[in-house]
């Protein structure tokens, strides 16, 4: 709220506005000071408004016009100095308020602007009135606003209604066409999805006619491969039967030969012997000699029986390793568990070879040593002493049949001896024309060096 104080009571500086300045009046107002506010001198103005007396009038109006409403309410002095400028620029308004008789063609927010300003009789009521007025014609012009854009507002609704009327026949029209073509289409689909269901079935049966060709067709392809590898099993067997005939009939004649040379050469070594045994003499026999009879030097048959070794004893395994041909089999693990059997295997069988390479060595004897291979954790990595043929038994083989086939492939005649203190081993190698010594008698050979 604006009030003014000061001055007599006759001027009009007494009155008191009770409410506060309306907005256009004060707009006026502002425009006024502003307006005036260039011709005054730094020192004319107000401490507070000095800075802004370089500004333009409608930057003052814009950046100024609360502090140049203030001045002009608190400062009479400042008021009087814009009154005079006002007089100076509209006289005619400013005389015809001094004479309380405003001119009734000018602007009532002018008029209260001025009033205001110069603070004549009645300014308070010229500015009140001035207030309504300008409210009554805000109040007019709102109606006419008002009543403009409802007209405008019902123009744009009858507008709107008949564009409505227009679109909704428009979109009646669309729904009628897409109705009857929707239905078109619902019958389309229909005969698609009829002709669909006929070609799924054709399809199923189409479908399972295929499987069962391919599962028929698979059926004959197994059949056929079945066949052929029938066919090609029968065929390798053939032919490795066919192999192994000629095979065996190759090794056949060369291990005949074989133990037919072997038999020949133990037949003359064995014929030698006998002659430098039976000390003959290179000329040929005389009848005379066939006659029974005792010569002097000549051994009897009772000199011959005292010649006749322990079975025990080690000079026996002697004279049969020097018979032509000899081969001495020995059961290993036999010998060696009679002999040393506190001993690790390894140990043993290194111990039992190199003996019998010495023995090999000495008599030139043909020697092959068998072990059990169902004692071996690992297989064997082991170089053969000199002289000396080793053997394991294969997996489910005991060396007890190694050494039982060994003496069967033997030709009949030549002297083979077997070293093993089992009585089955010995049994049967005595059946089949070997000689079985004791282990303890092939012990004793060792010892004896």
């Amino acid at each position: 709220m604006m009030e003014t104080t000061g001055g007599e009571p006759d001027d009009g500086t007494a009155e008191v506005l009770d409410r506060p300045l309306p907005d256009g009046v004060r707009r006026r107002v502002v425009q006024i000071v502003s307006d005036g506010f260039g011709g005054l001198t730094l020192a004319e103005l107000p401490a507070q408004l000095r800075q802004y007396a370089r500004f333009t009038p409608s930057r003052r109006a814009k950046f100024a016009g609360n502090a140049m409403a203030a001045a002009l309410e608190t400062d009479p002095l400042f008021r009087q100095r814009i009154a005079e400028k006002l007089r100076e620029t509209q006289p005619e308004l400013t005389a015809a308020l001094d004479s309380a008789a405003p001119p009734p063609a000018a602007d009532p927010l002018d008029v209260a602007a001025a009033a205001y300003v110069l603070r004549p009789a009645g300014w308070v009521k010229l500015v009140t009135a001035a207030g309504e007025e300008a409210l009554r014609a805000d109040a007019e012009r709102a109606d006419e606003e008002n009543r403009a854009e409802l007209e405008r507002l019902r123009e744009e609704l009858a507008a709107a209604r008949g564009q409505i009327r227009t679109e909704t026949e428009r979109l009646r029209t669309d729904l009628d066409t897409a109705r009857k073509e929707a239905e078109s289409l619902h019958r389309k689909l229909r005969g698609a999805l009829s002709d669909v269901k006929r070609g799924e079935a054709a399809l199923r049966k189409l479908q399972a006619e295929t499987d069962a060709a391919r599962a028929e067709s698979q059926a004959q392809v197994s059949a056929t491969e079945s066949e052929s590898r029938r066919l090609k099993a029968r065929l390798a067997e053939a032919e490795a039967a066919l192999e192994a005939g000629r095979k065996a009939a190759r090794e056949g004649r060369s291990v005949e030969d074989m133990r037919l040379r072997l038999l020949l050469d133990t037949v003359l070594d064995a014929a030698q012997g006998l002659r430098r045994e039976l000390a003959l003499p290179p000329v040929s026999v005389r009848p005379a000699e066939t006659v029974e009879a005792v010569e002097p030097g000549r051994m009897t048959p009772k000199d011959i029986a005292t010649r006749a070794l322990s079975e025990n004893d080690p000079a026996i395994l002697d004279q049969l390793l020097a018979l032509p041909q000899a081969h001495l089999v020995v059961d290993g693990y036999n010998v060696t568990k009679t002999g040393y059997p506190q001993m690790p295997l390894e140990k043993q069988r290194l111990r039992l070879l190199g003996q019998l390479s010495q023995l090999a060595a000495q008599t030139g004897a043909e020697v092959t040593c068998v072990f059990d291979g169902a004692e071996l954790a690992a297989p064997v990595l082991l170089a053969p002493p000199r002289g000396v043929r080793v053997l394991f038994s294969k997996s489910g083989v005991t060396a007890d049949e190694v050494i039982r086939q060994l003496v069967r492939a033997e030709p009949p005649g030549r002297p083979v001896i077997v070293a093993s203190t089992d009585r089955e081993v010995a049994d049967g190698i005595a059946k089949a024309g070997a000689r079985p010594v004791a282990s303890a008698v092939l012990l004793k050979r060792f010892t004896r060096g």
